[in-house]
């Protein structure tokens, strides 16, 4: 088999050879938002995986778990089936009773941003507990420091909140305010992985943080995410709430690592009740496979290499459309220095034209656009009659629903596609209107 496996991976390097992408030519060639860079050598680990069948968690999702820990310095690292169960994952374990009294209860409120990707908000509202929405600011499209001092209230137990586009929210800052408040901080580090605060990696501030491996984002597994903690309790009601809510670690194939698999009694069931069926969590099945991570671990040598390709196009675009009239440019936040996800344009509320005209005509070039995810969360119908909290007004966050979107800086955009954007955007903010 040795042989017939060489000759087949192979076939598949010459394959992704004759099917690379062609010249670019500007308003036919789509200048994509996102998208994932993939490799000859990433398609031969996906086809290796699939021809050695590790179609569950197996082997190569403990290497990847072992190589993310590592590389953000932290204890561990939990595989999930996306970046949204990786928070619903996160949040959760924060209502476990092995917490005791810390334990987050309905009702507990959880500070957290209007403006972003619903699944940040989400597992606040799946696990009974209250949003308190607070603003963002404009440029930097993360909440201050101010801003989430003043949300919180009598019942609030936790921070969660994501940093917008991989530009970072002062992490180091709001993770001693919810240290010295006696909150717990959730980071979503969907967009910011490789990102960093004060010299140091977002995704290691925070009690919890989470990853996105979704291929829109800095590495891709297809679909996949992570949930990331320097603390092992945590760790542990992760992994249990993750693996269907069970109290036992074996992993998969494992039967008896505690060497006590027969020796439990938990909750009434009987002395002896096997440990592999004794459940401790009201819990889910949000594993991935092994062919996800098998293209994962590929993926993951190449961070550094996808994160100088995002800084290097954000700062192309940002000194391209430098000195337009109307529009607000992103900056970075202070002491930062994001791996960015997107480029943000706010067009200035008197302009002399709308927003959507200037998006129509990047479309209709062929540069694609992406709104600011859902904008202001509680104008949405899914929100509408739940239980949440607004801390102050939420004047930015509504001018990010009207006026605001992102355009691409993933590290498949050349330099061509680039200046494209730029002058796309420049033919039409010059005109006379």
């Amino acid at each position: 088999m040795g042989n017939d496996k060489s000759e087949i991976l192979d076939l598949v390097r010459a394959y992704h050879r004759t099917n690379e992408a062609s010249g670019f030519v500007p308003g036919v060639t789509p200048v994509m938002a996102s998208g994932a860079v993939l490799s000859e050598d990433d398609r031969v680990a996906l086809v290796e995986a699939a021809l050695e069948m590790r179609i569950a968690s197996g082997v190569s999702s403990r290497k990847l778990e072992r190589a993310l820990a590592k590389y953000f310095g932290l204890r561990k690292a939990h595989l999930t089936n996306s970046g949204s169960s990786a928070n619903l994952l996160a949040l959760s374990s924060l209502t476990s009773p092995q917490l005791g009294d810390v334990r987050l209860v309905p009702g507990d409120e959880v500070v957290t941003v209007a403006a972003g990707f619903p699944t940040t908000v989400n597992p606040i509202l799946q696990n009974g507990l209250v949003p308190v929405f607070t603003d963002i600011e404009l440029g930097t499209y993360n909440a201050s420091v101010e801003r989430v001092e003043q949300a919180i209230g009598p019942r609030t137990r936790a921070i969660m909140m994501a940093h917008a586009l991989g530009n970072p929210f002062a992490v180091e800052e709001i993770a001693q305010l919810a240290e010295d408040r006696g909150l717990f901080l959730i980071e979503d580090n969907c967009d910011a992985l490789g990102s960093t605060y004060r010299g140091r990696l977002t995704g290691t501030f925070g009690d919890l943080a989470t990853e996105s491996f979704y291929p829109a984002h800095h590495i891709t597994m297809g679909e996949g995410g992570c949930v990331l903690t320097d603390n092992l309790a945590l760790a542990r009601i992760v992994e249990s709430m993750r693996d269907w809510g069970r109290d036992c670690w074996c992993e998969p194939g494992e039967d008896n690592r505690c060497f006590k698999r027969f020796e439990h009694q938990m909750g009434s069931l009987p002395a002896g009740y096997d440990h592999k069926y004794i459940f401790s969590h009201v819990g889910y099945n949000l594993k991935s496979t092994d062919l996800q991570a098998a293209l994962g671990l590929q993926q993951l040598g190449r961070i550094d290499e996808f994160g100088k390709a995002r800084r290097r196009n954000w700062t192309h675009l940002r000194e391209g459309l430098d000195g337009l009239p109307h529009l607000l440019l992103p900056e970075a936040t202070p002491g930062s220095d994001p791996s960015w996800f997107g480029f943000a344009i706010t067009v200035r509320p008197h302009a002399p034209f709308e927003p959507n005209a200037l998006i129509d005509h990047l479309e209709s070039s062929r540069v694609a656009t992406r709104r600011f995810f859902a904008g202001n969360l509680t104008r949405h119908p899914a929100y509408a009659g739940r239980e949440f909290r607004v801390s102050g007004p939420l004047s930015n966050s509504d001018i990010t629903t009207e006026r605001t979107f992102w355009i691409g800086v993933y590290p498949g955009l050349t330099d061509e596609m680039i200046d494209h954007s730029i002058a796309t955007v420049t033919e039409f903010v010059t005109l006379p209107h």
